[in-house]
């Protein structure tokens, strides 16, 4: 195709979309595919819990789960929506609706935001400690010619976690440890080597430990990426990770297509059913120590690339797994082929 074929994008406005944020917006975003794609922009796995919750004699628009631990039971997400420009009566419905609820993650959703509003979320993340996260997001519309309307978050106010980080630990008087130390500065720029690429992948917000997750959209089932120092040898892992109570007929489905699979990915997967528990895993591993400048760019590729084919390759197939359509060999299940 010629450049000059090239089409344009074009802004929609909101309010031809969604004419009220009660009727029309928030129950959209509380669908699964939408509160995924904002989920996913987040770096958290969102599993709304109800909308338009009561608070007191008050309604939050939409309350959340954070389930990129895989567990349920996660970290309360708070989010409030508005489709015009911010102003202080949200900013105070936002902090009143996160007191009453303790949601130790408050997402604002606006357009657009103004810069006041913005530093007033930026203020937050600063001052308040290291649980409570606070996130401003501009909400866009666009299209191409006669195509769908395709929606855009672009987050503009977020947790900074390497100073929030090293601030929480000085002022508990105690230290992150040389490893943490490591961990973290290799997942901030992890983060940002991801988000340069511009493709859809989206991972949880950077901290000082050994795995980073990236999110489904479907409980119990996380892609994570691992940087091991443990001995006998340093290395990096990517995974699909199974878990409750179904997670060893999901595993079989897949083991059951694995050359197909693996032929899609382009290399041989590690298939560990773990022995005694509930959980499986599909993996692939390499051994590059992280902390070594020489091997740590080739790290950030290397975790990225498998990252990127297990969204492609097993995504889909994860979300489509149906437990009953197993039938579970119960000496295979408790192997591990690693």
């Amino acid at each position: 195709m010629a450049a000059t074929d090239l089409a344009r994008l074009k802004p929609v406005d909101l309010r031809q979309v969604w004419q009220s944020e009660a009727e029309n917006f928030t129950p959209w975003l509380a669908q699964p595919d939408n509160i995924t794609l904002l989920g996913e922009t987040l770096g958290l796995e969102l599993d709304v819990e109800s909308t338009e919750a009561s608070v007191g004699p008050y309604r939050a628009d939409i309350v959340c789960r954070d389930t990129a631990s895989g567990s349920s039971e996660g970290a309360l997400v708070l989010i409030e929506n508005q489709l015009e420009r911010t102003n202080h009566n949200h900013l105070g419905q936002l902090l009143t609706y996160a007191a009453g609820l303790d949601a130790v993650t408050v997402v604002w959703i606006a357009a657009p935001f103004t810069d006041e509003h913005r530093s007033a979320l930026d203020w937050l993340n600063e001052k308040t400690d290291q649980s409570v996260n606070f996130f401003g997001l501009e909400i866009e519309l666009w299209r191409i010619g006669d195509s769908p309307i395709a929606p855009k978050f672009n987050v503009v106010a977020q947790p900074n976690d390497w100073t929030r980080t090293i601030r929480v630990a000085t002022s508990q008087g105690r230290e992150i440890s040389e490893t943490q130390r490591q961990q973290l500065e290799f997942w901030i720029e992890f983060d940002e080597f991801v988000r340069s690429r511009g493709d859809d992948i989206r991972c949880q917000s950077p901290g000082p430990r050994h795995s980073l997750y990236s999110s489904l959209g479907r409980t119990w089932m996380t892609f994570a990426c691992t940087i091991s120092t443990l001995p006998p040898s340093p290395f990096v892992r990517v995974e699909l990770a199974l878990d409750g109570d179904d997670a060893k007929a999901w595993f079989s489905l897949l083991k059951s297509d694995s050359r197909t699979i693996e032929q899609e990915i382009g290399e041989d997967l590690i298939w560990h059913s773990l022995p005694n528990r509930k959980g499986a895993r599909v993996q692939v591993k390499n051994d590059l120590d992280f902390r070594n400048q020489s091997q740590r760019e080739e790290a950030k590729e290397w975790i990225y690339e498998r990252l990127k084919r297990f969204h492609e390759v097993l995504k889909p197939r994860a979300l489509a797994l149906n437990a009953a359509d197993a039938t579970i060999d119960m000496d295979e299940a408790g192997e591990s082929d690693e």
